[in-house]
């Protein structure tokens, strides 16, 4: 009897598997092939909406970007907020991004360096990695000598490269596991 019904058993188990596979097909399919980029770390379920920006004030963090601590970085502005446990700015500034995107997503900060050298050969400091995109690494960091970043079109480069006062406050900031909410 014990081998009829792990065999039954076998059996409920192979269909289930067979009618998961086929479901998830049939879902891929229905997905336009214009989705946009893998999300790799991103949390679906807190995803960021395209948000209002005020104008008038850079500073002020964009609406809809989540709530609580975390850093907000926009890929259309290249800009980073840093937002306290209250909701409040500590601390905003432009950055210059590589040629390799985040999507739009909320992630968390998965690892840090404190100094090593960019997929670009530049001396870098200070960073904070959050996701990947197609085998790239995305995270901010600071250029050691802080010059103004010339970026070679021809290099998959996932570095978010801000000034290295900057990078001190952000790795003071943005500890593993930290919020980043990107936004278009």
């Amino acid at each position: 009897m014990a081998s009829s019904s792990s065999g039954f058993v076998f059996g409920l188990t192979a269909a289930a598997l067979a009618a998961v596979g086929f479901l998830g097909y049939q879902a891929s399919a229905t997905v336009p092939a214009d989705l946009g980029r893998p999300q790799a770390s991103a949390s679906p379920a807190a995803a960021v909406s395209k948000a209002p920006r005020d104008e008038a004030n850079p500073r002020t963090v964009p609406a809809g970007s989540g709530v609580g601590e975390r850093v907000v970085y926009s890929v259309n502005d290249d800009r980073v907020w840093l937002v306290g446990a209250r909701g409040e700015v500590t601390r905003s500034f432009t950055v210059t991004p590589g040629s390799v995107d985040p999507a739009p997503g909320v992630y968390r900060v998965t690892s840090r360096s404190n100094s090593v050298i960019g997929t670009d050969g530049t001396p870098i400091e200070h960073v904070v990695r959050f996701t990947s995109v197609d085998g790239v690494t995305i995270g901010f960091s600071a250029a050691v000598d802080d010059s103004p970043e010339e970026t070679d079109p021809g290099v998959r480069t996932g570095g978010i490269r801000e000034s290295r006062e900057n990078g001190d406050a952000m790795w003071e900031f943005a500890t593993i596991g930290a919020q980043v909410a990107v936004i278009p």
